[in-house]
C-alpha cells in the first residue's frame, strides 16, 4: 500500500470496476429488497440534500446486498416540465434568437430531447462520484416510452372511474410562464408592502351600529377589488351582523354586492370586514363556495386587467345572469399600474381611509421569480378525497410506517383535509393529456385518437384535436414505484421488487409526492388476493441540510454548498465557473461565488467521497434539521487516514508471516480475546442501527470501536507480543490472526458507509484472512457471534487501559517526557488488581513506558508521589528524581502569568459595550468561547502548580 492515503487515486477507479462487472444489478437470494430513488430533475446538479439522502440509500442497499438479499436500487430522473422547458427556451433564445413559438411544438420538443441526450446526465455522473450502487441497466426517465404508456393508462382509467375531471378552478398562475404551478413551486417570501383601507358605501340607506353609511375593508391587492362579489363579516360581530344579507356599492364599478356571514372574517383583525374576490384569492374562493357567490375574473394570463371580465357561477360555469364591467381606464393595465390608478381614483372619491405599512408574505414562482396570481382557469383535477381513504388506512394499520413516527401526524393532517389535485400544466414539455375535443368542446378521453373514435363511436368526419396541456410532473412521478418496473404489464420484475422496502425522502414533499404515490399505487396495484399494495413499507424522513449558521441552503441566498467541492476541494480562483453555467438564473453565479469565498476564504481541501459520506451519516439524527460541519468532515478525513495507516501496520506484521487462518494452533492473549469480544458487540449494534435507521448512532459506534478500541488500543497492545523475542510462535500467530480477522470484519462493517476505502484495503486483507471473492460488495455482512463475547477479558483490559491512562496523565501533569521510563507503585489494590497486574505486566511495561513495577502492601509507606486512581487502587509515581521542583514551579508561574494577561485582555473586550453591541454575533461568540478556554487553561495550570508545590 502507498504510504499516503489519496482518495482520488482509488475512488473513480473502483467505481468503474464495480459498474463494468455488473455488481450493482439485482443478484442474490430469494428474498428481495428494493429502494426507489426519488428521481432528481434532469436539469439538476448534485446538492447536499441529494448527497445526504443518497448516502443513506446506498448504505441501506449495500447492507442488504451483503446480507444476501436480491437487491435493487432503482435509479432514474424526472423530466422536470417547467425547469427543462425554461432552460431550453433560454438556450434557444441565446443561440438562435428564437422562441419556442418560432419552432412550433413538435420541433421545440425535439430540441429538448437533443439537449437531454447531450447535457441531461449531469446529476447521474455526479451520483457515480458519490459511490451510488444503483442499477444503471434499468435507469428510468419519466418521459420514456414505457413510462408514457403507464401515465396514459392511469389517466384514462381514473377518468373512466370518474376520479379525474375537468373544471374551472382557482390555481397558482405564473404570469411569466403562463402555466399553473404547484404549491411546491411557489416560494413564499417575507416582503414589505402596504395595507390599503377603503370605504365601501352601504346601499339603500343602511347603516352600521355606530351610524356609518359605509364599511371599511382592507386589502394588500387593490386591483382585485374590480372582481369583488361580496363583503364578509362575522355573524357574532355586533357592529355589523344586522347588515347580513344587505348590500354595498362596489366603488368604481358601481356594482351591488352582498354582505355575507362567514367565520373567515375575524372580529379581532383589521376592521372586521373582508372583501371577497372568489376568482383571485384562495381563502375568498372557499368563502365563495360556502356562500355560492358568483366569480368574476378581471385578469388575463399576463396578470393585466381585462377589457371585459369573465363571469362564472360558483361552480365555474360561464353565466350571463348578471352583468359586470371594468372601467375602460384600467383595461390593459399591468396589475401594478392598475393598482396605482385604482388607489388614486378611490382617493379622489374620498374612499381611501388609510394606508399602512405592512409586512406580508408574497408568493413567487421559484422559476420565474414573479408574484404568483390565484387565477380561474380550465384545468384537469384528480378527485383526491376519494382516493385518500385507503391511503390513510395504510398508515393507520401499519402497512406503511413513518420513521420518525411523528411525521404520520403531518401526513394525516394533510390527507384528512385533502383538496382536489390540479394535474394540468400549460407547457409543451411533458406528458400530453390523452384527451380529445370536437368543435363543440365535448371531451373524449382515450389512449390515442383512434381509440377515442372507437370508444365513443365517433364518425370519421368529426374533427378532433388533442388537449394542448401536459400533466403535472408530480402526476407521473406518483407512479414511480410501479411504472419503473414495467407496469401496466405484470412483469416478473414488478412481482419481485414491488412493493419496495423503504422510501428515503424529505418532509417537504410528504404531501406532494409521498401521499400521491400511496394513493396512486393502492388504486392500481393489487396483490393476488385483490388487496391494494402499498408502494413502500417504510418512509424514512430525513432532516434538512442547512449551512453552518443554520440557514436553509438556497441559490437565492448564495449559501449553496456543492458536495463535489467537499470531495475534490476547490481553488477559489476559478470558483464555480463550471457549476454556475447551467443555473436557471445565471445572475446568481456571482452571489454564490462571493458567499462561498466568505464561508471558505482559503478554499476547500480535498476530503474524498468516503469522508463526506461518513460525515453525512454521522449527522443523520432522526428528523432534525442538520447544520453542516466542516470540522467533522475534516475529522472523518483523518479517520479514513487512520484506518489506512492502521492497515499498513497490520500488513507489515502479517503479509510475510503465518497468520493462523488455515487451522494452525494459536494462543490468544487477553487483548486478542478483548478486541474479538468488542467486535461482536459492535457488529450487533451496527446491525441494530441499520434496522432502526439510526445512521448517526451507527457512525458513532463504528468510530468508537475502530479508532478508539482497534487503532488506538489494540494495535498498541499487539506490539508487546509481536516485538517480544521470547513470545511463543503460537502466541504471535494468535495476535496476527486477530489483527487480520478483526480488520477484515471492520472493513465489511464499514463498507456501506465508506465503500471505496474499504474495497481498496479488503483486496489486500481478504487473502490474508483466507477469504475468496472478487469484491467486498459481494462479501457477507458480519454477524455477531455471542460465543466470542468475553466479559472477563473486557473487564481486565479496561483495567489495563485505566492504568496506562493514569500514568500518561501523570506524565502530562508533571511535564515528564513520554520517553522517560518511570517507576510505578501500586497501593490499596485488591487481590483481583494484583492478579491483573501479574497477567498484564508485559502490556503495562511496554505501553506505559515503565522502569519498574512495585506492589505496596497496606503497611508499606509510599514516598512523595504524583497519584492517579483506577477504581480504589492508587497509582503512585515517585517524583524525587524525576523533576526539578523549583524549575518546574518557575515555568508554571510564567505560563500562568502569560495566560492571565491574555485572559484580562479578552475580559476587557467583552466588558466593553461598544464591542459587544457593534461586533457581529459570531465574532462576539468566538471571543466568549476563547475566554472559557483560557479560564479552563489557567485553572489547570494552577492545579498543576499546587501539586508540584506539595511534593
Amino acid at each position: 500500500m502507498d504510504k499516503t492515503y489519496q482518495p482520488n487515486a482509488i475512488e473513480q477507479q473502483w467505481y468503474q470496476t464495480w459498474e463494468e462487472k455488473g455488481y450493482f444489478a439485482p443478484q442474490g437470494g430469494d428474498e428481495a429488497y428494493s429502494i426507489m430513488i426519488p428521481p432528481p430533475n434532469v436539469t439538476g446538479s448534485l446538492h447536499m440534500g441529494h448527497a445526504f439522502q443518497q448516502t443513506i440509500m446506498d448504505a441501506l442497499t449495500r447492507y442488504h446486498r451483503m446480507s444476501g438479499k436480491n437487491t435493487l436500487w432503482q435509479v432514474g430522473s424526472d423530466h422536470a416540465g417547467i425547469a427543462t422547458q425554461m432552460l431550453v427556451e433560454r438556450k434557444l433564445q441565446a443561440e438562435e434568437g428564437k422562441s419556442r413559438h418560432d419552432l412550433g411544438r413538435e420541433a421545440f420538443t425535439d430540441k429538448i430531447w437533443e439537449w437531454k441526450e447531450a447535457s441531461g446526465g449531469t446529476i447521474t455522473r455526479q451520483m457515480r462520484r458519490l459511490g451510488n450502487s444503483v442499477d444503471w441497466e434499468s435507469e428510468a426517465f419519466t418521459m420514456d416510452e414505457g413510462f408514457y404508456k403507464a401515465v396514459q393508462e392511469v389517466f384514462v382509467r381514473l377518468y373512466d372511474d370518474k376520479l379525474i375531471y375537468r373544471g374551472k378552478r382557482l390555481v397558482n398562475w405564473d404570469p411569466k410562464l403562463h402555466t399553473a404551478i404547484s404549491d411546491l413551486e411557489v416560494e413564499n417570501t417575507d416582503e414589505k408592502g402596504h395595507m390599503w383601507h377603503f370605504r365601501y358605501p352601504l346601499a339603500d340607506g343602511a347603516q352600521t351600529a355606530d351610524g356609518k353609511n359605509y364599511l371599511v375593508v382592507a386589502t394588500t391587492r387593490p386591483e382585485t377589488m374590480l372582481g369583488d362579489t361580496a363583503v364578509a363579516i362575522n355573524a357574532k360581530d355586533e357592529r355589523y351582523n344586522a347588515l347580513i344579507g344587505k348590500e354595498v356599492i362596489l366603488p368604481l364599478v358601481d356594482r351591488r354586492i352582498t354582505i355575507v356571514a362567514d367565520d373567515h372574517a375575524d372580529m379581532e383583525k383589521g376592521t372586521g370586514c373582508v372583501k371577497i374576490t372568489p376568482a383571485h384569492d384562495f381563502n375568498d374562493y372557499q368563502v365563495g363556495q360556502r356562500a355560492k357567490l358568483p366569480m368574476i375574473n378581471v385578469l388575463d394570463h399576463n396578470a393585466a386587467i381585462l377589457d371585459e371580465p369573465d363571469c362564472y357561477t360558483h361552480e365555474g360555469k360561464p353565466t350571463d345572469s348578471f352583468t359586470a364591467s371594468i372601467p375602460s381606464t384600467y383595461a390593459g393595465l399591468d396589475r401594478y399600474e392598475a393598482r396605482k390608478a385604482i388607489v388614486a381614483d378611490l382617493d379622489k372619491l374620498g374612499l381611501l381611509e388609510d394606508v399602512k405599512d405592512h409586512e406580508l408574505t408574497v408568493p413567487r414562482g421559484d422559476r420565474s421569480g414573479l408574484v404568483i396570481e390565484p387565477l380561474l382557469t380550465d384545468q384537469w383535477f384528480v378527485d383526491a378525497k376519494s382516493m385518500a381513504k385507503p391511503a390513510v388506512e395504510a398508515v393507520t394499520n401499519g402497512d406503511i410506517q413513518f420513521v420518525p413516527q411523528q411525521y404520520e401526524n403531518m401526513y394525516f393532517a394533510w390527507m384528512n383535509n385533502i383538496q382536489d389535485w390540479c394535474i394540468s400544466r400549460q407547457l409543451w414539455w411533458g406528458h400530453r393529456i390523452p384527451a380529445w375535443y370536437d368543435d363543440a368542446g365535448n371531451i373524449f378521453v382515450a389512449r390515442n385518437e383512434e381509440e377515442a373514435r372507437s370508444k365513443y363511436n365517433l364518425d370519421a368526419n368529426i374533427e378532433l384535436h388533442q388537449d394542448n396541456d401536459v400533466l403535472d410532473t408530480w402526476f407521473s412521478s406518483a407512479l414511480w414505484t410501479f411504472a419503473t418496473q414495467g407496469w401496466p404489464e405484470n412483469t416478473e420484475r414488478l412481482k419481485q421488487f414491488h412493493p419496495s422496502d423503504v422510501l428515503v425522502t424529505g418532509f417537504d414533499i410528504i404531501f406532494f409526492w409521498v401521499a400521491r404515490m400511496i394513493m396512486m399505487t393502492m388504486h392500481f396495484i393489487k396483490d393476488e388476493d385483490g388487496k391494494p399494495q402499498v408502494p413502500f413499507k417504510t418512509v424514512y424522513v430525513t432532516g434538512l441540510i442547512r449551512d453552518d449558521n443554520g440557514d436553509k441552503m438556497s441559490k437565492s441566498k448564495g449559501n449553496v454548498i456543492d458536495p463535489l467541492d467537499m470531495i475534490d476541494g476547490i481553488d477559489l480562483a476559478p470558483l464555480l465557473a463550471k457549476r454556475t453555467g447551467n443555473m436557471m438564473q445565471p445572475q446568481l453565479a456571482e452571489k454564490i461565488a462571493n458567499a462561498t469565498k466568505q464561508q471558505f476564504p482559503e478554499g476547500i481541501s480535498a476530503h474524498g467521497t468516503d469522508a463526506l459520506r461518513y460525515t453525512l451519516a454521522s449527522l443523520a439524527s432522526t428528523g432534525r434539521d442538520i447544520n453542516w460541519d466542516m470540522k467533522r468532515l475534516e475529522g472523518n478525513r483523518n479517520f479514513a487516514n487512520k484506518i489506512w495507516n492502521a492497515t499498513r501496520y497490520v500488513l507489515m506484521h502479517t503479509e510475510e508471516a503465518n497468520c493462523g487462518v488455515h487451522g494452525e494452533s494459536v494462543e490468544l492473549t487477553m487483548a486478542d480475546r478483548w478486541i474479538s469480544s468488542k467486535l461482536q458487540k459492535c457488529t450487533a449494534d451496527v446491525t441494530r442501527h441499520f434496522e432502526h435507521y439510526r445512521f448517526d448512532l451507527m457512525a458513532q459506534t463504528l468510530f468508537e470501536f475502530v479508532k478508539n478500541e482497534y487503532c488506538d488500543w489494540y494495535l498498541e497492545l499487539s506490539k508487546p507480543v509481536l516485538w517480544d523475542d521470547n513470545a511463543s510462535e503460537a502466541r504471535k500467530r494468535g495476535t496476527r490472526r486477530t489483527l487480520i480477522l478483526v480488520l477484515e470484519s471492520i472493513l465489511r462493517l464499514m463498507h456501506p458507509l465508506m465503500p471505496f476505502l474499504t474495497e481498496e484495503i479488503w483486496q489486500k486483507i481478504a487473502p490474508l484472512a483466507n477469504l475468496a471473492g472478487d469484491s467486498i460488495m459481494l462479501a457477507p455482512f458480519p454477524i455477531a457471534d455471542e460465543e466470542l463475547v468475553d466479559e472477563q477479558a473486557e473487564s481486565d483490559i479496561e483495567w489495563v487501559k485505566g492504568v496506562i491512562v493514569g500514568v500518561r496523565n501523570i506524565r502530562a501533569e508533571m511535564n515528564i517526557a513520554p520517553s522517560k521510563p518511570l517507576p510505578i507503585l501500586f497501593k490499596n489494590g485488591s487481590a483481583e488488581d494484583k492478579l491483573r497486574l501479574e497477567q498484564n505486566d508485559q502490556f503495562l511495561t511496554a505501553l506505559a513506558k515503565l522502569e519498574s513495577i512495585t506492589w505496596l502492601e497496606d503497611e508499606q509507606e509510599a514516598p512523595m508521589s504524583a497519584t492517579s486512581l483506577v477504581g480504589d487502587m492508587e497509582l503512585l509515581v515517585p517524583m524525587s528524581d524525576l523533576i526539578d521542583k523549583e524549575a518546574e514551579a518557575t515555568r508554571l508561574n510564567r505560563e500562568i502569568e502569560k495566560q492571565s494577561k491574555d485572559l484580562s485582555r479578552i475580559e476587557g473586550k467583552l466588558n466593553n459595550p461598544k464591542f459587544v453591541d457593534k461586533a457581529p454575533e459570531a465574532v462576539v461568540e468566538k471571543e466568549r468561547k476563547k475566554l472559557n478556554e483560557m479560564q479552563s487553561t489557567v485553572h489547570k495550570l494552577q492545579e498543576q502548580l499546587a501539586k508540584i508545590m506539595a511534593l
